[in-house]
């Protein structure tokens, strides 16, 4: 998938599973799940849409001596990771693609299985061709049990990042969402955990509440937080200039007004406190081999 939009740092984006089995009620994901005819609710969940035929056709576009190497990301929409992932590897081939013909890639994700993988992503990032970030949304393991139910625990993300480090893998924190009323006061402690395990970037973006997902939320937030429902979801609301949804560009990520930028300076102060040396990764895209399945030349 192409993207055009500021807000996000990638050419494109490739997702090999569409829903997702963390179940993370928040998820803007969702609501794609309704164009194959699903529900954003329990069908988004259970019923797991796989891109089988995903390797063939990245050989046909990387092999084609037209494509342009821009750095692609895995996944941007669902976790490439989930745990159906374990059964059917194919994030696994994508990553082993991308090796075999020297393409940029970069991966996020909140589940512990892209550990698995650390060997071709050691290969691939010997030539700065991959950044990993991996999201995580606080430290309280009781509000994550309920805001992301099948991901892996916290203390384990950590882990993720620390075993990347450790193999010289270029990774990263993805602070979000951040939910006002709920992990917006966890940013300094997840951006310092994060910087001791080694990430050497962080980002962050506040929740959206776009179409199906408004209702959803606010029923799990009623069940989960009956104490501070409308609290937070009116500080939702002044996030997004009285709503909670917003789809403009520029804005939808970041959000506008006094919650939004009480936000934004608490992530930015954390981050130049504890990743004083903010590492500015930098894809190759000059070692793309168009040729690299070429079944004559490999002869040689």
């Amino acid at each position: 998938n192409k993207i055009d939009s500021e807000d996000i740092g990638m050419a494109y984006s490739l997702n090999p599973y569409q829903g997702c089995e963390h179940g993370c009620i928040y998820c803007y994901a969702r609501n794609t799940h309704e164009y194959w005819g699903y529900s954003a609710g329990l069908d988004f969940e259970q019923k797991i849409i796989v891109k089988q035929n995903a390797i063939e056709i990245l050989e046909k576009q990387f092999s084609n001596k037209n494509w342009k190497p821009l750095p692609i990301m895995l996944s941007g929409n669902t976790d490439c990771y989930q745990p159906i992932e374990r059964e059917l590897g194919i994030t696994r081939r994508i990553l082993e693609t991308c090796l075999k013909y020297k393409h940029p890639v970069g991966l996020i994700t909140k589940n512990a299985l892209i550990l698995r993988d650390v060997d071709i992503l050691v290969e691939l990032a010997k030539d700065n061709l991959v950044h990993v970030m991996v999201s995580i949304t606080g430290t309280d393991e009781s509000i994550r049990q309920k805001l992301e139910p099948r991901t892996a625990t916290y203390k384990n993300r950590f882990k993720v990042l620390e075993a990347l480090s450790k193999n010289n893998i270029p990774c990263g924190v993805m602070v979000a969402p951040i939910i006002p009323g709920i992990n917006n006061h966890e940013i300094p402690t997840v951006i310092e955990l994060a910087a001791k395990a080694g990430a050497t970037s962080a980002g962050f973006t506040i929740v959206r509440l776009n179409g199906a997902i408004g209702p959803l939320f606010k029923d799990w937030l009623v069940k989960n937080f009956p104490d501070r429902a409308d609290k937070v979801w009116n500080q939702i609301c002044d996030s997004h200039g009285g709503n909670v949804n917003d789809s403009r560009i520029g804005v939808r990520m970041r959000g506008q007004g006094y919650m939004a930028e009480s936000i934004r300076q608490l992530f930015s102060l954390s981050r130049l406190r504890f990743m004083k040396e903010e590492n500015k990764f930098e894809f190759n895209v000059k070692d793309f081999n168009y040729r690299a399945g070429d079944t004559q030349l490999s002869l040689f």
